[in-house]
């Protein structure tokens, strides 16, 4: 059994960075909370779990050497890129339209449209995670916190375990605190200004993902 006392103050460090990470406002944690105030605790819980099978995802594929990939063929980061970048600017047209809807309209229309299933709530969090390649970078960058040179495979094994919690905590916990009922009133009540704040963000962060230089 790996003894994990000598890298614990790494872990420590790059635990750390993982929750600052995961709890800043980001394409993400938007999305987990304008479903949670807007669809309720099951879409929310549903969205964020892929969400955060997208980011194990990439811990998976950086602990098996993701990295050496990403400079052998650096042009699918490209074509990543593009893709997130697209799939952003979607959202916020999404957003931009939901804004402008009366409250009328709004509350005619969700009453008739079925709500997207778990499934597709699920499917539509793994595709923000998977198509945003920061999400690999930001991985690369925790590894190299969490795993000095010449560490033991215990010692990744652990650090991304640790992640796991820490990212069902942050994710889940979002999804749940933004479906509570008093939350889901005052969305009501500025929806308009949520979306338009949200289809700004969406398409600022759309627009500079495809700008960008990573």
């Amino acid at each position: 059994m790996t003894d994990l006392t000598p890298y614990l103050p790494q872990l420590a460090v790059a635990w750390t960075a993982y929750f600052i990470a995961t709890a800043s406002p980001g394409p993400a944690i938007i999305a987990i909370i304008a479903t949670s105030i807007s669809q309720g605790r099951r879409a929310g819980l549903a969205l964020a779990s892929g969400v955060l099978t997208g980011s194990y995802i990439w811990a998976i594929l950086t602990a098996s050497g993701l990295s050496a990939l990403i400079r052998t063929y650096g042009e699918a980061i490209v074509v990543l890129k593009i893709v997130g970048g697209c799939y952003l600017l979607w959202l916020a047209w999404n957003a931009y339209r939901a804004a402008r809807k009366s409250e009328e309209t709004y509350r005619a229309q969700m009453a008739a449209l079925p709500a997207l299933s778990p499934r597709k709530q699920y499917l539509k969090g793994l595709g923000i995670h998977l198509t945003n390649p920061k999400a690999i970078f930001n991985w690369i960058m925790l590894t190299s916190l969490g795993m000095p040179p010449g560490a033991p495979g215990g010692v990744m094994a652990t650090f991304i375990a640790g992640c796991m919690v820490i990212g069902v905590c942050v994710f889940l916990g979002f999804a749940l605190v933004f479906s509570l009922g008093p939350v889901h009133r005052a969305y009501l009540k500025a929806r308009r200004g949520i979306e338009g704040v949200m289809a700004a963000f969406f398409a600022f962060a759309g627009f500079k993902l495809l700008t960008s230089r990573i």
